[in-house]
């Protein structure tokens, strides 16, 4: 007699609850996101569509800008020279060198972002100038940046290939002509500085290998020898500041 009362009273909990489950939820709305091409009802309205397209595109260019216009690009590379040069593999990691990158360009840039937020930003967002005034006066400061650390060779060189005319000064030479010219120069001071903080710890790869040789020790890799004497003069010198204040010194 149990049984019949257990399985009906089972069987009415069953149905009440698959028969409120539609209702529960009907009550409880999920939001979605919707992406559609509709007919403008203003120009303001195609107006502002074309300003969030245009945002969208310049941040997904923004690394390339940030690579190609800061100093971003020398830094990374001699930091990644240093690690190299020291043999100590992924220490420190890549994320570590990337962020100290950032910041260090950061830091090198402010005169720069500082000088785009007043004369370019700020009145952009108190509707004194245009968007068109306001990107012609942002880039000044940048072509100001890159113009003060460009190479002469290289400017000449993308001058030649880009240019019908011979510049007279800097405002004849376009940005599209700048910024190649500034990503040359600026891997070739990388490279250099990275080829100067190389030769100590070549020298001491060099005195470990030729120790072990007339020990007689060929079949030990120096570099298992050499990597605790790198690692302990580049402590004792002060190594990462050495690095970090010639960096800052290259960029005046």
């Amino acid at each position: 007699m149990k049984r019949p009362q257990s399985t009906f009273l089972f069987t009415m909990i069953f149905s009440l609850f698959f028969l409120g489950l539609p209702l529960t939820a009907h009550a409880v709305g999920l939001p979605t996101i919707t992406f559609g091409v509709e007919d403008a009802e203003s120009p303001a309205q195609v107006s502002t569509g074309l300003q969030v397209l245009f945002l969208l595109t310049i941040l997904s260019v923004a690394p390339a800008i940030l690579l190609m216009m800061t100093s971003f690009t020398r830094i990374i590379i001699v930091l990644g020279f240093v690690r190299q040069a020291m043999g100590t593999q992924n220490m420190p990691p890549t994320q570590i060198i990337i962020g100290l990158s950032l910041f260090l360009t950061f830091f090198i840039m402010s005169p720069v972002i500082n000088d785009i937020n007043q004369r370019a930003l700020q009145p952009y967002l108190n509707e004194e100038i245009s968007q068109q005034d306001a990107l012609q006066t942002a880039i000044i400061p940048l072509r100001e940046f890159m113009f003060s650390h460009v190479m002469e060779e290289e400017l000449v060189l993308l001058s030649d290939l880009t240019l019908d005319n011979e510049p007279v000064n800097k405002d004849d030479i376009p940005t599209l002509t700048l910024i190649p010219a500034f990503m040359l120069s600026e891997l070739k001071r990388a490279f250099q500085m990275g080829f100067l903080v190389y030769i100590p710890f070549l020298v001491i790869d060099m005195i470990v290998a030729s120790v072990l040789m007339s020990m007689g020790m060929m079949m030990l890799p120096p570099i298992i020898i050499s990597m605790p004497f790198k690692l302990l003069l580049f402590v004792l010198i002060d190594g990462w500041g050495l690095v970090v204040g010639s960096l800052l010194q290259s960029f005046g």
